[in-house]
C-alpha cells in the first residue's frame, strides 16, 4: 500500500520578497519521510486572500494532508486564519478556549491580552486547536489542512504535536554513492538500474568543487534491503564498466 501523501502552502510576502528564508520546509519534509508520508508539493503564495484560498482548496483536495506555515500572528497582515475558514466555508470568531489559553500566558507574565493579541483566538468553527508550546498562540487542524505559525521554532513544536496523530506508512530511507565521475559517463548505467528497480527512486546530483567535478547518486525507497542491494549493484556495474 502506497504512502500517505501530504503538500505544504507556505504563506507570505517576506518569503516571496527574498527577506526571510523559508526554513520550515527543510524541517516538516524530514519529519515526514520519517513518519512514512510522502511529501509531493510545496506551494508559496503571497498574502493575497484569493491566493491562499484557492490554493488550500486545490492541495486540500489532491492530498492526504495539507500543512500550511506563516499568518496566523497578531498584526493586520496575517491573514491566514480568515482565509482557511473562506476555503472551508465556515465562520470565524475569536474562540473561549484560544482566548483562555493566551489570557493565561499573558496573565502569567503581566502583560495585558489587547485586540492585536486576540486576534490570534480566532478560530473558524470545527478546527482542533495544536498546541503552542513556545509562545502559546495555538494553531488549528480543519479537516485535513494544519495551519502553523511561520516563526520556524514554533513551527517545529506544531508539528510535533500534529505529527503523532496522523496516520502513516513505511519510513523512507536513502543512501548515497559519491561518484568522481561526470554524470554523462553513468547516465545509461543509472538508466537501465532504475528500470530494474521500479520500486525505488533514483536521483542524480552532480556536483563541482576545486579538484573537478563528479556525481552523488542517490537511491530512495521503504525497504532498506531493497536500497541497500541497488547500491551495491550499482557499485558492481561500475565496477564492471571500468573494467
Amino acid at each position: 500500500m502506497p504512502n500517505p501523501t501530504a503538500a505544504m502552502l507556505v504563506i507570505g510576502d517576506e518569503i516571496l520578497s527574498g527577506r526571510t528564508r523559508d526554513a520550515n520546509m527543510y524541517y516538516l519534509a524530514n519529519e515526514l519521510t520519517l513518519h512514512g508520508i510522502d511529501l509531493k508539493e510545496v506551494r508559496v503564495v503571497s498574502d493575497d486572500p484569493d491566493a491562499i484560498v484557492s490554493a488550500v482548496n486545490g492541495l486540500r483536495g489532491s492530498y492526504d494532508q495539507v500543512f500550511t506555515s506563516g499568518g496566523i500572528g497578531p498584526t493586520h497582515d496575517d491573514i491566514t486564519a480568515d482565509n482557511i475558514a473562506a476555503a472551508f466555508g465556515v465562520s470565524i470568531d475569536v474562540r473561549d478556549d484560544a482566548r483562555a489559553i493566551l489570557q493565561a500566558h499573558y496573565d502569567a507574565r503581566g502583560a495585558e491580552l489587547n485586540a492585536p493579541r486576540l486576534r490570534m483566538a480566532r478560530i473558524p468553527d470545527g478546527a482542533l486547536l495544536i498546541e503552542n508550546p513556545v509562545s502559546a498562540a495555538p494553531g488549528f487542524s480543519l479537516g485535513n489542512v494544519h495551519v502553523m505559525a511561520g516563526v520556524p521554532s514554533i513551527f517545529q513544536a506544531m508539528v510535533a504535536n500534529v505529527l503523532p496523530g496522523l496516520p502513516g506508512g513505511a519510513p523512507v530511507v536513502s543512501e548515497a554513492l559519491r561518484l568522481e565521475r561526470p554524470e554523462s559517463e553513468i547516465a545509461e548505467l543509472l538508466g537501465g538500474l532504475a528500470k530494474t528497480h521500479p520500486d525505488l527512486s533514483m536521483g542524480s546530483y552532480p556536483f563541482h568543487t576545486d579538484d573537478g567535478h563528479g556525481t552523488n547518486i542517490v537511491i530512495r525507497g521503504s525497504d532498506p534491503q531493497a536500497v541497500a542491494s541497488a547500491i551495491q549493484e550499482l557499485r558492481d556495474l561500475l565496477a564492471k564498466a571500468s573494467v
